[in-house]
């Protein structure tokens, strides 16, 4: 190993740069700005991102090749075993339990019959069920669950669905934010700010600004945010004009020179030279949707395909195919004949497989038996050349299956269905267990049994109540109590725990607390603090807390909401200090801040999981989206002042 460049932050130059800036800062900001470019341009997974940080800064640890990181190994792979980590993901495994019962799905029904066609009602329901239902459960898999819920009930009700999925990712941001287990970015800034202030987060210590934020987003999403939204995807559900697909959807005919004539539907079109996908077959005024591979052809089939123009050309000069016509509608491509719908969207959630592979690389088709039609990604629709565009997290997939392979793709972790199935497999006879579980949660963490036996000893004079403190328990112990509690009861299978838990996020968090912990290491959380501290000589202390909220905000906005959070706390809690301020104010600023991001569709995975359905365009989340974080802004700093004051007790 070579001999440190500088022990505990040797100056940069004789007299250190302004603000005593030294080698190890100048490198921490370095691997900063790395992930930030690598966060921003995508070109690895945020995962992957994370744990690259995570072994660069050990590289350059102390026990690496040259301490300019002052990160040992035990510190750098502390993120795996930090409490903030195992807690969020007890909590996803807590989340999956409940979500397996169907009582969301159940609560999403109720909502659905209460709609009805009015649009305020709609919009009202889906708030009304995501805000407090993601209070209690994980807000990422609510929305999830939700996606087909809303999706249909705006069908159902002559509603664009622009109109409503975006209220419902917002709304479940409100609802993470009335409590600490609401949104994995509160547990994490919790296990911070107790690292940094010994001051953790209770169960609900943010509950009453919660409810005010909740209270006052929600009304700016039913009388102006809806008013913003365009409709992007038409109320009536017709995917063939939504995609915008007729130029790519034919019919053909089997001639008597064609040279597929006779062979099967697997090896009639040479998929590596031709962009084209037989999409159903009519032969003798019978329509069969999706036919078999073994389906032989002969002369006089109609071919239903999905192709471009100038592939389809190429087909019809070589005299394989003849050109019929075009469907132009969903009834066409779909007849009435059909069993049931076979046209469906699936969003690919965070965790799927699918994330960072082709349709090619996935052998999608073999895989799925289910054909992509087109798909959306980051605002844009792709009809052609779909095989080999890598997928991302987010992508909508428009598929055409047979009903068997929809309800399986139903139940299928790697996707969203945008549709709820006909026959949901639910285990609701496991509602109460699931119920009394996730009470008993809470329930530990957050009844003050230390001042209830305190209050009993002192009534009754038997010092044994004080015994009671004994049963408020950490989240993290409650948590991981309940994840045995639920599989013990068969909320929860033992062999569904791992698919319950989104390793991407797991992994996230590990890699990228060690960066938090260099940042506080060097002093580079000291000397930004100092910067921002700054603006104090210009600024009354409400209006750097304003500040922080804002940057926090625009942060979130284009890297993780996890990662703004361990990035934006050491240097708040600095600045905080250096102006004499209440630090835990500055705390609960960036908390907020990071945890309710509406300016882009990346910043948030729930944005993410309505991108795609609700056919929104990027400027869709800004146009929204900057008047609510502004507005959120000026409520939530006043709400801090006034809770928990601006000065230090």
């Amino acid at each position: 190993m070579l001999e440190a460049v500088t022990a505990g932050g040797l100056p940069l130059a004789t007299g250190g740069l302004a603000g005593g800036l030294t080698l190890d800062m100048l490198v921490v900001f370095g691997v900063i700005l790395l992930a930030l470019v690598l966060f921003v341009t995508e070109w690895l997974p945020i995962d992957v991102t994370a744990i690259f940080v995570m072994v660069l800064l050990i590289l350059l640890g102390p026990d690496g090749v040259v301490n300019l990181t002052q990160i040992t190994t035990t510190e750098g792979v502390s993120g795996f075993s930090n409490p903030a980590t195992i807690t969020v993901l007890a909590m996803l495994i807590l989340s999956s339990g409940i979500n397996r019962t169907g009582v969301v799905q159940i609560l999403g029904r109720k909502m659905a019959n209460f709609a009805g066609n009015s649009l305020n009602k709609q919009l009202l329901a889906t708030i009304g069920v995501a805000g407090p239902v993601s209070g209690f459960i994980n807000n990422t898999p609510v929305v999830a669950i939700l996606v087909p819920v809303v999706s249909d009930i705006a069908h159902k009700g002559k509603t664009s669905p622009s109109k409503l999925l975006m209220p419902l990712s917002f709304a479940s941001m409100f609802g993470g934010m009335l409590t600490l287990i609401g949104t994995s970015t509160n547990i994490l800034a919790s296990d911070v700010s107790d690292r940094l202030l010994g001051q953790p987060f209770s169960m609900f210590e943010f509950t009453q600004l919660g409810i005010i934020v909740f209270v006052v987003g929600s009304l700016y999403l039913l009388t102006i945010g809806h008013r913003l939204l365009p409709e992007r995807v038409p109320p009536e559900e017709d995917y063939i004009q939504e995609y915008d697909l007729e130029p790519y959807l034919t019919e053909v005919v089997i001639g008597e020179k064609s040279s597929i004539a006779g062979t099967t539907v697997g090896d009639a079109i040479d998929a590596a030279e031709f962009d084209a996908d037989i999409l159903g077959l009519v032969r003798d005024d019978e329509t069969v949707i999706d036919p078999s591979k073994n389906t032989r052809l002969r002369v006089g089939d109609t071919l239903r395909l999905r192709t471009d123009r100038e592939t389809l050309d190429e087909l019809v000069d070589s005299e394989i195919l003849t050109a019929a016509g075009t469907p132009e509608t969903d009834a066409e491509l779909e007849p009435d004949d059909a069993v049931d719908q076979t046209i469906v969207e699936v969003v690919i959630p965070r965790g799927s497989f699918l994330a960072g592979e082709t349709l090619a690389s996935s052998t999608f088709r073999q895989r799925y038996d289910a054909t992509v039609l087109a798909f959306r990604s980051r605002g844009g629709t792709i009809q052609e050349g779909m095989e080999h565009k890598r997928l991302r997290v987010g992508d909508t997939l428009l598929l055409q299956a047979a009903p068997d392979s929809i309800d399986r793709l139903s139940r299928n972790d790697d996707f969203i269905v945008a549709h709820e199935p006909d026959d949901p497999e639910y285990r609701t006879e496991k509602i109460p267990h699931a119920a009394a579980i996730m009470l008993g949660v809470v329930g530990l963490v957050a009844v003050p049994f230390e001042a209830i036996g305190a209050w009993l000893a002192a009534a009754t004079g038997i010092g044994a109540f004080t015994g009671l403190s004994a049963l408020s328990l950490p989240i993290m112990l409650t948590a991981l109590m309940g994840v045995v509690a639920m599989v013990a009861t068969g909320v929860i299978k033992a062999n569904e725990l791992y698919d319950a838990v989104e390793w991407d996020v797991i992994l996230l968090l590990a890699g990228i607390i060690p960066l938090g912990i260099a940042l506080e290491q060097t002093g580079g959380a000291d000397l930004l603090g100092a910067l921002v501290a700054a603006t104090g000589n210009y600024l009354p202390v409400i209006g750097v807390l304003w500040v922080f909220y804002l940057g926090t905000g625009l942060i979130t906005g284009v890297i993780s909401n996890n990662a703004s959070v361990v990035l934006m706390l050491p240097v708040a809690v600095e600045a905080a200090t250096a102006i004499g301020a209440n630090p835990f104010a500055f705390v609960l600023a960036v908390t907020f801040a990071a945890s309710t991001a509406f300016l882009t569709p990346v910043g948030y995975q729930t944005n993410l999981f309505v991108y795609g359905p609700g056919g929104y365009k990027f400027s869709d989340f800004i146009r929204v989206g900057a008047p609510l974080q502004l507005l959120l802004s000026v409520v939530t700093v006043l709400g801090i002042a006034f809770f928990w004051g601006l000065r230090p007790a």
